[in-house]
């Protein structure tokens, strides 16, 4: 030790008194070979404390006073002029005490990194976490009454769908041509406040009123349909709301089986305001194919003049043959009319 070398030179006067009860005795101090060496008047070495059991009595104050760590009872103490021996004493402990171990403060860093592994857990990992519990464990009834309030919210907004009973028949069979993975649910077409689709828990489908008014055949709503269906195989409609909500709103659903209405109020609120997820050409004409709906009209709908949708005119999968029939000329003429005026 480097500071060791620089003091083995250093001596001083102090009183030593071996216990208690003995008389104090004039002494010589050095420091030795990581010792403090207490010697008499000639130089007769009386004892040898280590340094690294030197222990102060007395911190900051005059005459310093020293002892063994663990006895008390044998002390030494350095007067006020000897600055220079309590300085280096002082220096020599205090660079051994930085080279012990401290379990302490081991136990305290592993204490805090286990803290901040937790809390981190809880802010990054346990919300989404319970976010995807909820949406596991929901059942499908359950999406539907959801969906079903949702749906109420929406239309404070967007005012009541636009539907008769013939209407609603004309839907129901839209819906059971171009059904999603659960059934065919239930469409909706909106007067106000939608341009073209959007998903809510439990199957169902709002229209906006647009995609019935403004075309001539039933494709370009079916194609709208499509779209809408596969946006929900790739995002959950109510694992959309819950990472849209707060983690108590997932919290709330787990342990009442409900979600407030201010949370509703806000998502509906989002739902009107926020485009919907796009998708690439391949998986719109993988959905088409699938539920046999032609993409021409769906992409001369979204873009006019095909530029923009040019993939899914050319590779149209029904471009030389006919799909099935997705509404009858009446039926659609009906739905066309639930939404005129």
């Amino acid at each position: 030790m480097t500071a060791l070398k620089e003091y083995q030179r250093l001596e001083a006067s102090g009183l030593w008194r071996p216990t208690p009860d003995a008389q104090r005795t004039e002494v010589i101090v050095s420091i030795g070979d990581a010792t403090l060496i207490i010697s008499d008047l000639q130089e007769r070495a009386l004892t040898h404390w280590s340094l690294a059991a030197v222990a102060r009595a007395n911190p900051g104050r005059r005459p310093a006073i020293y002892h063994p760590d663990g006895d008390p009872g044998e002390t030494l103490e350095l007067s006020e002029d000897e600055t220079d021996m309590i300085a280096a004493i002082e220096k020599l402990c205090a660079a051994i005490d930085r080279r012990r171990p401290h379990p302490g403060r081991l136990r305290l860093v592993i204490l805090l990194a286990v803290l901040v592994i937790v809390t981190a857990a809880a802010v990054i990992w346990l919300p989404q976490a319970v976010r995807r519990h909820a949406v596991t464990v929901v059942p499908q009834v359950k999406r539907a009454e959801i969906g079903a309030a949702l749906f109420r919210h929406i239309q404070q907004e967007t005012g009541p769908p636009c539907t008769t009973p013939e209407g609603r028949a004309a839907l129901d069979k839209l819906a059971q041509r171009v059904p999603g993975p659960d059934g065919p649910g239930y469409l909706e077409v909106m007067r106000e406040g939608i341009d073209g689709t959007i998903h809510l828990p439990g199957s169902t489908i709002l229209i906006g009123r647009g995609l019935v008014e403004q075309y001539d055949e039933p494709d370009v709503v079916a194609g709208y349909l499509v779209a809408e269906r596969l946006r929900a195989e790739a995002r959950d409609p109510l694992a959309q709301l819950l990472e849209a909500s707060s983690v108590w709103a997932s919290f709330r659903l787990l342990t009442t089986g409900d979600i407030d209405d201010g949370t509703l109020d806000a998502y509906a609120d989002t739902l009107l305001d926020s485009p919907g997820m796009s998708l690439d050409t391949e998986t719109l004409l993988a959905g088409f194919e699938a539920w046999s709906v032609r993409a021409a009209p769906y992409a001369y709908a979204r873009d006019e003049t095909g530029e923009t949708t040019l993939g899914l005119i050319e590779a149209d999968p029904f471009a030389d043959g006919a799909p099935p029939a997705l509404l009858s000329d009446s039926d659609w003429l009906r739905l066309q009319a639930i939404c005129g005026g």
